[in-house]
């Protein structure tokens, strides 16, 4: 594709582009398991356990809450993860990862490493670390 449009300058396309690629491959890869890349991202963020509110987790996997909701339902489904009141507060809600979620999130981790692999692989281990290093920076900072 010829690249010289302008918008190819910029910051934001760059990172917008190299999301999409990575994020098809890995899509690609966890299809296997039945898993989507953000049900992947839930089934981590739960396996350690803590009680988060589905506002806290939906920050946390990148999604609006309503589509969290939503996928979640298909999670719960699929026998994956599962629903209970919090001890806490009755009108909260809190998720758990059944033993079916932990034998897939085993087997989509590996997946997931793998693409990392491929990704150092392409740009050499140091460089990618930077990048996660410079991307967490990026992401961290406040909205100006």
């Amino acid at each position: 594709m010829k690249s010289s449009f302008p918008v190819q300058s910029y910051i934001s396309y760059s990172l917008a582009t190299a999301h999409r690629r990575v994020h098809t491959s890995l899509t690609h890869r966890l299809k296997q398991f039945g898993v989507q890349v953000e049900a992947w991202r839930v089934m981590e963020i739960l396996e350690n356990g803590d009680n988060l509110t589905m506002g806290d987790l939906a920050e946390l996997v990148l999604m609006n809450p309503s589509t969290l909701t939503k996928l979640v339902d298909r999670m719960v489904a699929d026998g994956l993860v599962h629903r209970r009141i919090a001890t806490s507060d009755h009108r909260k809600i809190n998720l758990d990862i059944t033993a079916l979620g932990r034998k897939r999130i085993g087997q989509v981790r590996a997946e997931a490493r793998q693409e990392e692999v491929q990704i150092a692989g392409k740009i050499g281990q140091d460089r990618a670390e930077l990048l996660k290093s410079l991307l967490a920076e990026l992401g961290s900072a406040e909205p100006q």
